[in-house]
């Protein structure tokens, strides 16, 4: 069983403002969701909410960065993109403004559905000039990404977690380094985000059965360690992605790019949210509906292989990591 941390990001951010005065905190009406209300509190001269308006928030962001603050801005994911599209491209991206992204509840974290589920943010991001896009695994990712942003000369989006996070990492966040977590010459699987943990269960039960699993956790998605993966995916009998998000446009197709511009000739299999909108429903029972857990993998493995490893849901529970984690019922919006 691994550690659970309680709100990583909130001890996290205000230790790294304090220490950087001209470090300002935005927020969309989302302060105590996105676990900045403490800081509100204390540090009222650091923090400004922009209210529901979130266009207004991303355009006041850019004037910030240019008369030298450091912004970063803190709501759900779903609104740094969607709604405020046009004020990203023309006031932080295009003039290549030093504004931090904080985007909480990534993907099918939350269990508001459609309109709070951001499952194509990696895709418009990473789509768009002079953007860096990093992801949080886990608790130490989260309690160090602040320091990796603000190291970046440009905008940068980050899918944060929040809540109850697994620690399943002891050092911190590296820009643009693939972790190897494993090492096998079978296959390779390529994870992010909370898909990491599902993956490591997976991992566990694939090697009690001879299974060599090379396994990479993704941080960093725009820029890519590219060299890693190539290194990694050479020789094996085929990759496996796994990702919070659909599989057009994310970590799947960062994968499918670089086999073929490489010419890795290596079969490839993408799990993912397969061109569908997700259900509103809590994370353990949308990661089982859309095939994003540890089961899933273990299918898409042996698909690669072309043959059964007789691994059940059961097996699975038995090398769980997240048991205190997955038993706490869904967050609240």
């Amino acid at each position: 069983m691994v550690d659970i941390v309680n709100r990583p990001y909130a001890t996290a951010f205000e230790t790294f403002a304090t220490a950087r005065p001209e470090v300002m905190c935005l927020s969309a009406d989302l302060t105590s969701s996105c676990e900045v209300d403490g800081f509100r509190d204390r540090h009222p001269d650091q923090f400004l909410s922009m209210g529901m308006a979130e266009q207004n928030m991303l355009s006041f962001a850019g004037g910030l960065a240019m008369q030298g603050y450091r912004p970063f801005i803190h709501t759900f994911a779903v609104f740094l993109y969607r709604r405020p599209y046009d004020q990203l491209i023309n006031s932080i991206a295009y003039s290549n403004r030093k504004v931090r992204m904080m985007g909480f509840l990534p993907g099918i974290t939350t269990p508001g559905g459609i309109t709070h589920q951001a499952i194509e943010d990696i895709a418009v991001m990473r789509a768009i000039p002079n953007m860096t896009v990093l992801e949080t695994g886990d608790a130490t990712e989260v309690e160090t990404v602040l320091e990796v942003a603000d190291s970046i000369d440009g905008p940068v989006y980050v899918r944060v977690l929040r809540g109850q996070v697994p620690r399943l990492f002891s050092t911190p966040f590296a820009f643009n380094k693939l972790r190897t977590l494993s090492k096998g010459d079978d296959v390779l699987v390529l994870t992010s985000g909370v898909c990491t943990e599902e993956a490591l269960r997976a991992t566990a039960a694939l090697s009690a059965k001879g299974v060599g699993v090379h396994h990479l956790h993704a941080s960093t998605l725009k820029p890519f360690d590219r060299d890693t993966f190539i290194v990694a995916a050479r020789g094996k009998k085929g990759v496996v992605t796994l990702e919070n998000h659909i599989i057009t446009g994310g970590l799947g197709t960062i994968a499918a790019e670089i086999i073929a511009e490489e010419g890795l000739g290596v079969k490839l299999r993408r799990l993912g949210l397969n061109d569908t909108f997700a259900h509103g429903a809590s994370k353990p029972y949308l990661m089982k509906k859309y095939g994003l857990d540890a089961i899933a993998l273990v299918r898409a493995i042996e698909d690669v292989l072309g043959h059964e490893l007789d691994i059940t849901d059961d097996a699975l529970e038995a090398v769980r990591l997240d048991a205190v984690h997955s038993a706490e019922k869904a967050e609240a919006l």
